[in-house]
């Protein structure tokens, strides 16, 4: 995890100095047109969905060479369909890196929270499912 903190603000710098802060680098932002409650379930869903794809990945030793179109394809169906209401950010690493650059940790606690969330429950199902075998 520590990687990937890392490596999500060394992008950030990047994006930052070439293009600048227009967009807040991107930082994610919920809509509130929506409530909160639906807002945070829909980030756990986009968590939880896009994780049930990595453990398929995982389970099934790469989808047969086709792990990066399952992985990227679901990383873009959750942002197509969930990214006007909650953001999609899907990655607390992510989020915490654009929040840190740009200074806007207000909805910092959504991001950091529902993915964890999403990846718990996933794990929780994936373990009962597979160690009554």
């Amino acid at each position: 995890m520590g990687a990937e903190i890392i490596d999500a603000l060394l992008a950030s710098v990047f994006v930052k100095l070439v293009i600048g802060t227009e967009g807040n680098l991107g930082a994610n932002a919920p809509n509130y047109i929506f409530p909160l409650p639906m807002i945070f379930g829909i980030e756990i869903l986009a968590s939880a969905l896009l994780m049930v794809v990595i453990y398929a990945v995982v389970l099934t030793k790469g989808l047969k060479g086709f792990s990066g179109i399952a992985i990227g394809g679901i990383v873009g169906l959750d942002i197509y369909f969930f990214g006007l209401i909650s953001g999609a950010s899907m990655n607390p690493a992510r989020s915490l890196a654009q929040a840190a650059l740009s200074g806007l940790f207000g909805d910092f606690w959504l991001y950091w929270s529902a993915p964890f969330i999403g990846a718990i429950l996933v794990a929780m199902i994936c373990r009962h499912k597979f160690s009554n075998r």
